[in-house]
């Protein structure tokens, strides 16, 4: 049995779930999620909790039952808290800056580039080297994050970039230099 699939999905206060087939739907005070899953798992509201099981022990059913429950939990932590990617920007001249509901990056480049995060997340910039994308899907938020690195990922002899906050870039050193 997965040691992930197993456990129940606890729903916390604020958060109510429905059911309907294979298509399971979340609320909560953030907002709602809904998603459809695969048939060949069962889903069902039991005492104020989801619970995941599957039919056999087929391998494409036991790699969708974990699944299946961490894509339902990501769901109602997001509803009810919510999800957050922060992004640093290293560089002599990087900044960041909101140009209406577009985000506007600096980094070494002819021109700025404009990103439009899209209705359903929060894009906030405190300071001009730092981003914080925030919403209630986990794979938007994921995304949009990957995205934005994209346009300049950290280099490894200065560290210059966009990086996640918490990523440690592995540094290299530079040329050896003339041996005599």
């Amino acid at each position: 049995m997965s040691r992930i699939g197993k456990l129940p999905v606890i729903l916390p206060a604020g958060v109510t779930a429905s059911i309907d087939g294979y298509t399971v739907e979340v609320k909560g005070p953030k907002g709602t999620l809904k998603r459809e899953f695969s048939p060949k798992i069962m889903i069902a509201l039991e005492d104020n909790a989801i619970k995941v099981t599957r039919a056999s022990d087929q391998p494409d059913e036991r790699s969708l039952h974990g699944l299946t429950r961490a894509l339902i939990n990501n769901m109602v932590v997001g509803v009810s808290a919510g999800f957050e990617k922060k992004l640093n920007l290293v560089g002599v001249g990087y900044r960041a800056a909101m140009n209406g509901s577009k985000l506007g990056l600096t980094v070494g480049k002819s021109h700025p580039v404009e990103m439009d995060p899209g209705p359903d997340l929060t894009v906030t910039v405190p300071q001009p080297n730092t981003i914080i994308i925030s919403g209630i899907d986990k794979e938007k938020v994921g995304a949009f994050a990957a995205n934005v690195r994209e346009v300049r990922p950290p280099e490894p002899y200065k560290g210059k970039g966009i990086k996640y906050a918490d990523e440690i870039i592995r540094r290299k050193a530079g040329k050896a230099g003339v041996k005599k």
